[in-house]
C-alpha cells in the first residue's frame, strides 16, 4: 500500500523497517542501569494443590502473563522531558503525532579523554554533506534524527551496558540537534548522556531546552522526544525516511516503543 505525504513523496506501508529491539525474559534482552533482565511469567492464584497458573501448557484455558520491566533499562523506549523534571510529564500526553520526516546517519564516536563521544562536528558534517549532495529522494529539514553508532555490532540487541561507560552525545551536539529543528532524536545507545555523570544530564537538558528541572522554563520543548536503545540493521542505508514512532499508552515519563522507518520516493522533482 502506498501513502502520499504532503503531495511530495510516497511511502510503501507494506515495507516497514523495524528499528526496535523486542522485550523478552531471555538472556537476549539488552539491559542497562544495573538492572536484572525483565520477568515475564504466568499469573498464579490459590495455594499448593489447588493453584491456578495462567499457562495453557499447565492446564489453563489461557496464557495470562505478568510482565515486570523498566522502560529505560530493558530495550527500545521513548521518553519525554518528564524523565528529568521535578514536575510530572507523561510521554502519553507529550507525544500526540506519530509520523515524521527523518534522517538516518551513521557515526563512529570519537575517543575524547577515554570516553567515546558523538560530537557536534560529526553531526554537523553529515548535514553539510547531505545538503551538498542532495538526492532526488532526500528530505530537507527533517523532524527526526536517527543516529546509528559504528561499529554496528549485533551485540547491541542483547548487551548488558551496566558499568561499561557506553558512547554518548556531547552537550554541544545536543544543542546543535535542537537548533536545527530536530524534535525527535533516536539513538542506538542506552542514553544520550554519560552513564555516570554526577546527575548533570547535559545532553538531555540541552535537547529539551530544560534550564531548571525544579522550575520548568516556558520555552522547554514539551513536544519533543528521545528514543534510546534502538537497533538499525546494516541493510538500512543512511538517508531520508518517514518515521512512525509507535508507543504504548503509558502515563509515565517513558514508554516502550516501536519506531518504524519507511523509505521515501518523491512524487515531484524535489522535496523542500
Amino acid at each position: 500500500m502506498l501513502a502520499l505525504i504532503d503531495n511530495k513523496f510516497k511511502i510503501d506501508l507494506s515495507k516497514p523497517l523495524d528499528i526496535s529491539i523486542p522485550l523478552s525474559n531471555t538472556d537476549q534482552n539488552p539491559i542497562a542501569w544495573y538492572l536484572e533482565k525483565p520477568v515475564i511469567e504466568p499469573v498464579r492464584f490459590g495455594s499448593e494443590g489447588s493453584e491456578w497458573i495462567g499457562k495453557v501448557s499447565q492446564g489453563s484455558s489461557t496464557n495470562f502473563n505478568n510482565i515486570f520491566f523498566n522502560p529505560h533499562g530493558h530495550g527500545t523506549h521513548t521518553e519525554c522531558l518528564g524523565h528529568i523534571t521535578r514536575e510530572f510529564y507523561s510521554i502519553n500526553q507529550c507525544l500526540k503525532q506519530f509520523f515524521f520526516t527523518a534522517e538516518l546517519i551513521s557515526i563512529t564516536p570519537e575517543n575524547i579523554n577515554g570516553d567515546l563521544v558523538i560530537t557536534k562536528e560529526q553531526i554537523q558534517h553529515h548535514f553539510v554533506i547531505s545538503t551538498k549532495e542532495k538526492s532526488h529522494n532526500q528530505i530537507q529539514n527533517p523532524e527526526a534524527l536517527i543516529i546509528r553508532t559504528l561499529p554496528n555490532l549485533e551485540e547491541k540487541k542483547h548487551k548488558n551496558y551496566s558499568k561499561t561507560n557506553p558512547p554518548y552525545l556531547a552537550e554541544d551536539a545536543a544543542i546543535f540537534v535542537r537548533d536545527i529543528g530536530i524534535k525527535h532524536l533516536l539513538i542506538d545507545l542506552p542514553s544520550v548522556d554519560r552513564e555516570e555523570d554526577e546527575g548533570r544530564l547535559l545532553a538531555h537538558k540541552a535537547f529539551w531546552n530544560v534550564k531548571d528541572v525544579n522550575n520548568l522554563n516556558t520555552d522547554a520543548r514539551l513536544d519533543c522526544t528521545i528514543t534510546e536503545m534502538i537497533f538499525v540493521d546494516d541493510t538500512i542505508q543512511d538517508g531520508s525516511y518517514v518515521l512512525n514512532l509507535q508507543m504504548a499508552s503509558f502515563e509515565n515519563d517513558a514508554s516502550p516503543s516501536k519506531p518504524i522507518l519507511y523509505s521515501v520516493h518523491c512524487s515531484e522533482n524535489s522535496v523542500q
